[in-house]
């Protein structure tokens, strides 16, 4: 691995972290500020996130600043240069981490004079990085938390065994047991939580009769059986369409709470089944029993990392990463819902 920047010589007292532009990426990236603040805590250290995704981590301890920048519409105009390149020279930074792996966040990283700018070297931007770092030759075959970490082992931080990490407050798991009970949720209810979307694409996502069939069977199965839809405002007519027809013990909440809200109510499921997605990263790292339903990505780069139920058929055309299926999906037709239900129930029996 490449030696330490001779202009790290000393401890940095001012890093900014550019964080990943996707929900469940910026979850499983989270273990990088742990580290960070871990290896020099008295740095100043400065999450610089895309949209609204900076409320994610706005709780995050490790985190002194979260500096939200809207996605630029070209490189060279006045407002991309005042909205992102100035905070950044006003933050003179001395070391600059690049999470993401375009040639754009290396660009605005050297227009907003950021020192000693550190990356992994993709996408013709090593000219400029001050410090452009191989990709690891595991990566396809590794966690893409490791591989987040592994961009840290030039800086003298070790491969660390911190996983990724949400925190809620107090107030904001009260307002999320509140909003339950607005729906009829009673402290005694067992709640699973679904989210039956991706925002990648419909490739990734399990089909919706089979998301039908599923609900009804759990709620014949018990009668303190609460069913809480979760989905973005994009997936929102989806999870009307599943949830059409069923009694008020299936609450429909897509496109109805904020990231926030979403991520506390997350915490309070007693079981949360999932595509592989942003919401299932966010119920990994809270600690929510899970049960992840993978198709055309990869279970071993992007499993949910805490731990989980992962159902996979590996048909030969799995993992290809498409955002919708050229032939006959059947990575997904292949999952029957009697599997899902069984080790819905299996874990169930665990938890109560």
């Amino acid at each position: 691995m490449a030696n330490l920047p001779l202009s790290l010589s000393e401890s940095p007292k001012n890093i900014v972290v550019r964080m990943p532009n996707w929900l469940g990426d910026l979850v499983m990236a989270t273990p990088i500020l742990a580290d960070l603040r871990h290896h020099w805590p008295k740095a100043k250290i400065t999450a610089m996130c895309q949209g609204i995704l900076g409320n994610v981590i706005r709780e995050d301890p490790h985190v002194d600043n979260v500096l939200n920048m809207k996605r630029p519409k070209g490189w060279f105009n006045r407002q991309a240069y005042q909205e992102i390149a100035e905070p950044l020279k006003q933050g003179d930074y001395d070391l600059g981490v690049l999470l993401t792996n375009s040639l754009s966040s290396a660009y605005w990283f050297w227009r907003g004079h950021v020192k000693n700018r550190l990356g992994y070297a993709t996408h013709c931007r090593s000219q400029l990085l001050d410090h452009p770092i191989p990709f690891p030759v595991e990566r396809d075959n590794q966690h893409l938390v490791m591989t987040y970490k592994m961009l840290l082992e030039p800086l003298g931080i070790s491969v660390s065994k911190t996983p990724p990490a949400l925190y809620l407050n107090t107030e904001e798991r009260q307002a999320a047991k509140e909003k339950l009970a607005c729906h009829g949720v009673q402290p005694s209810d067992m709640v699973i939580g679904i989210n039956p979307g991706a925002a990648y694409g419909s490739a990734k996502c399990w089909l919706p009769e089979r998301f039908k069939q599923l609900t009804q069977n759990l709620l014949d199965s018990r009668t303190n059986l609460k069913i809480v839809f979760f989905g973005d405002k994009a997936g929102a007519p989806l999870v009307q369409e599943i949830c059409a027809g069923f009694s008020d013990r299936v609450i429909d909440l897509a496109g109805k709470t904020s990231l926030r809200e979403l991520i506390a109510l997350i915490q309070t499921c007693d079981l949360f089944l999932t595509n592989d997605s942003g919401p299932m990263h966010v119920a990994s790292a809270l600690g929510t029993p899970l049960i992840a339903l993978f198709g055309s990505t990869s279970d071993v780069a992007t499993s949910p990392y805490n731990g989980g139920r992962i159902i996979h058929k590996h048909v030969p055309c799995s993992p290809c990463y498409r955002r919708e299926c050229p032939i006959d999906f059947r990575c997904m037709t292949r999952i029957e819902v009697s599997e899902v239900y069984q080790e819905i129930q299996s874990l169930l029996k665990q938890i109560k």
